[in-house]
């Protein structure tokens, strides 16, 4: 597809993520991927193949999806190693970077856990222990 015509396929695609009901955004997906395949037939088949895997956060509750969809903590904590590896600069071996990583996470784990709870662990425990939801979760 040519640069002129992103924006007009991207605007058309983000209508999708504007659903709240997750039947309503796969209906919406189908819609905007057949008025697609007449003009753009790459991004139409490539819209078939990855419904079930862009939409599969609308399993989840509405309160969870902006948090699940959304890569900025796993970003935050990449540049944190980042800054931090190159602080050491050389690594003697491959097990004092393996360290040094590792105690990097076991220390964001902490945070996440205590302090900050990203996601609230009791809703994600109440959805595992409803089986119906965590049936509808697996299928995705």
């Amino acid at each position: 597809m040519s640069k002129t015509n992103k924006p007009v396929v991207s605007a058309v695609v983000n209508t999708v993520f504007a659903e709240k009901d997750r039947d309503q955004a796969h209906a919406r997906w189908r819609e905007v991927a057949d008025s697609l395949r007449g003009r753009f037939r790459d991004v139409a088949e490539l819209m078939d193949e990855a419904e079930h895997d862009v939409l599969a956060y609308m399993a989840f509750d509405e309160s969870l999806r902006s948090k699940l969809h959304s890569t900025n903590p796993l970003e935050r904590v990449n540049k944190e190693i980042k800054r931090r590896t190159n602080v050491v600069g050389i690594f003697p071996n491959r097990e004092a970077v393996i360290r040094l990583v590792g105690a990097l996470m076991l220390e964001q784990n902490d945070e996440w856990a205590v302090s900050r709870r990203y996601m609230p662990v009791e809703k994600l425990t109440a959805m595992c222990n409803d089986p119906e939801a965590a049936a509808m979760i697996a299928a995705q």
